[in-house]
């Protein structure tokens, strides 16, 4: 990226990260701006893709989905069309809230959020499973979270 973030930049980032809800005037105060040139950054900020954008962290219990699972997967083949059609089955699976592609034994890590163990087993014989290219699977289930961010460790001097 060709943006340079000064200390400003990174102040407005993480006071945004810690809460997104503040608004413009409570953000320009704490970081010594006027409303107008904190706006005007913020706005820069969104517009270079710096700040991709905004969201409400849901409780997954709160609506129901009791279960989460971290699910390493192992494909076939690693030929262009076979993971092209491994992403974009990915991406209509709603069950899969991040999937990261890894080096090592496995080719991808899902994070799975469901209701319970009935709809795990569906998604990953229907779904998972089903699909063509992949080879192996490997599951583990969430027992507790000790630690869960969205926030960068965004170094403000």
């Amino acid at each position: 990226m060709a943006n340079i973030l000064d200390r400003t930049d990174l102040r407005i980032l993480a006071l945004l990260q810690g809460n997104g809800r503040a608004t413009n005037a409570e953000i320009a105060e704490s970081v010594s701006l006027s409303a107008s040139a904190c706006l005007r950054r913020i706005q820069k900020l969104e517009a270079d893709g710096v700040i991709a954008g905004y969201a409400a962290l849901v409780d997954p219990m709160a609506v129901g989905l009791g279960l989460q699972a971290f699910v390493r997967v192992q494909l076939e083949k690693h030929g262009s069309a076979v993971v092209q059609h491994f992403v974009e089955s990915v991406q209509s699976w709603s069950e899969v809230i991040a999937c990261h592609a890894l080096t090592g034994e496995m080719d991808y890590l899902l994070h799975i959020v469901v209701s319970d163990l009935e709809h795990f087993s569906r998604f990953l014989l229907d779904k998972l499973l089903n699909e063509s290219g992949v080879a192996d699977v490997n599951s583990s289930f969430v027992l507790r979270t000790v630690k869960q961010t969205r926030e960068l460790p965004i170094a403000v001097s």
